[in-house]
C-alpha cells in the first residue's frame, strides 16, 4: 500500500471550538507482540493516552464541570477544588484554564515531580496534605478528601467535584466511552478490560453495555493492595489505581470477573508495551494488561476480542515506573517477557490473582 492511499483512509481530523470538544477522539490499537496470548486472541488498546492532556480523566472533568456550570453549582470565576494524584486534577486545571476557573488541587507525598510539574503549568495551585497524616497502610485519601472540604468551606464560589462519592462520576463514560466502543466495533467487543479505583469508568461502561450487549464481558482490574475489591490492605506504589475505600460508584454486579496485580507485574508489563508495542503507557495500563491476558490465557478454546482502556500516558512516569533507581529504591525488580508469562499461566499467584468482589 502507497503512502498516499494510506493517507486517503485516514479520516479528517476534526476541528474543535477548544480541547474540551476534542475529548474523546481516541485511535483503537491491535497489541500483537507483547504475549503469546495475541496469537489466540484479538487484543486491543483504547489510547485514551491520547487525549488533549494525556488521559481519560478529561472526560469526567468537561463532563462534570459542564453539570455543575448548568445545575449553578459553579459561579463564573469560581474556584474548583479536588483531591487527586495527577490525571483528574491535571483535567480539572485544563478547564479551568479554557473557561477562567481558579483551581486548587489537593495532594500528597505520592504525587509524583512530572504531575506536580504538569499541574502548575496550567495554572493549578497545590496544597500537599502532610505525610503524616497518612493512615496505617499509607493510603493519605481520605486525609486528601478531608483537607479538600475544609478548603472548599473557605473559600467563596468554589466548588468539589469529589471524583472519588460523585453519582455523576461514571456519566462521561456511560454518555461518551462507551458509544465511542460501540461505534468502533460496529457493536461490542467480546471482553472489555477497565481499571477500577473512583469506578467511573466501570460503571458507566458497564452499564451502557450490560443493557445493550449483554453478552459482553466486563473485567475490572485493581492493584493488589487496594480496598476496592474487599481484599486485603497493603502498601503499594501505584498510582491511578487503587483506595484505601471502596467507592459508592462501584458496584460488583457490574463486573464478570475480577483481578488484582501486583506493582511489580504491572510495571513489568509497562516495560514490556513500551518495547515490544512501541507505546509508552502510564503505571495503571500494566495492571489492565495483565487482568486481559490472564482473562484471554483462562479461555483459549476460541479467539476473542478483547479491549482494553489505557487510561493515560507514560510520559509523566519517567521518574517513577521507567526510572530504574526509583524501582530499584522501592525493591522492584522488573520481570522477563517469559516470567512474566508464566505469571499468566498461574494467575491466583501473588502477581495476578482472580477475586471475588465484596463489598465489605
Amino acid at each position: 500500500m502507497t503512502a498516499l492511499k494510506t493517507l486517503q483512509m485516514l479520516s479528517a481530523p476534526h476541528i474543535a471550538q477548544d480541547f474540551t470538544a476534542a475529548v474523546g477522539s481516541v485511535p483503537i490499537v491491535r497489541v500483537n507482540k507483547v504475549s503469546a496470548q495475541c496469537q489466540k486472541h484479538q487484543l486491543y488498546f483504547k489510547l485514551e493516552s491520547c487525549n488533549p492532556g494525556g488521559s481519560i480523566k478529561e472526560k469526567n472533568a468537561v463532563c462534570l464541570v459542564n453539570q455543575a456550570e448548568a445545575a449553578g453549582l459553579l459561579p463564573p470565576g469560581g474556584t474548583i477544588i479536588e483531591s487527586s494524584s495527577g490525571n483528574f486534577g491535571i483535567a480539572l486545571a485544563m478547564v479551568g484554564a479554557v473557561r477562567g476557573y481558579q483551581v486548587k488541587i489537593v495532594i500528597d507525598a505520592k504525587t509524583s515531580p512530572t504531575m506536580r510539574r504538569i499541574l502548575t503549568a496550567h495554572g493549578a495551585e497545590l496544597v500537599e496534605v502532610p505525610l503524616h497524616m497518612a493512615d496505617i497502610h499509607g493510603s493519605m485519601q481520605i486525609a486528601r478528601m478531608d483537607k479538600a472540604q475544609e478548603l472548599v468551606k473557605n473559600t467563596p464560589g468554589a466548588w468539589y467535584p469529589c471524583q472519588h462519592l460523585n453519582p455523576h462520576n461514571p456519566d462521561a463514560h456511560e454518555i461518551y466511552t462507551a458509544k465511542e466502543i460501540e461505534t468502533a466495533f460496529a457493536g461490542a467487543p467480546d471482553v472489555i478490560v477497565i481499571g477500577v479505583s473512583t469506578a467511573g469508568q466501570v460503571a458507566g461502561i458497564s452499564r451502557y453495555f450490560k443493557n445493550h450487549y449483554p453478552n459482553t464481558k466486563i473485567v475490572g482490574v485493581d492493584v493488589a493492595g487496594s480496598a476496592v475489591f474487599g481484599t486485603p490492605r497493603f502498601s503499594y506504589k501505584m498510582t491511578g489505581l487503587g483506595l484505601s475505600f471502596t467507592p459508592p460508584n462501584f458496584n460488583p454486579n457490574l463486573l464478570d470477573v475480577a483481578y488484582t496485580v501486583s506493582d511489580q507485574v504491572a510495571f513489568s508489563f509497562c516495560h514490556q508495551i513500551a518495547q515490544r508495542e512501541g507505546l509508552l503507557l502510564g503505571a495503571s495500563t500494566g495492571a489492565i494488561l495483565a487482568g486481559g491476558l490472564a482473562y484471554a490465557q483462562a479461555r483459549s478454546e476460541h479467539s476473542l476480542k478483547i479491549l482494553m482502556l489505557n487510561p493515560d500516558r507514560g510520559d509523566r512516569y519517567l521518574e517513577t515506573v521507567y526510572d530504574h533507581t526509583w524501582l530499584q529504591n522501592n525493591q522492584i525488580n522488573l520481570l522477563t517477557k517469559d516470567q512474566l508469562e508464566l505469571e499468566i499461566q498461574l494467575k491466583n499467584s501473588s502477581g495476578i490473582s482472580k477475586v471475588e468482589c465484596s463489598l465489605s
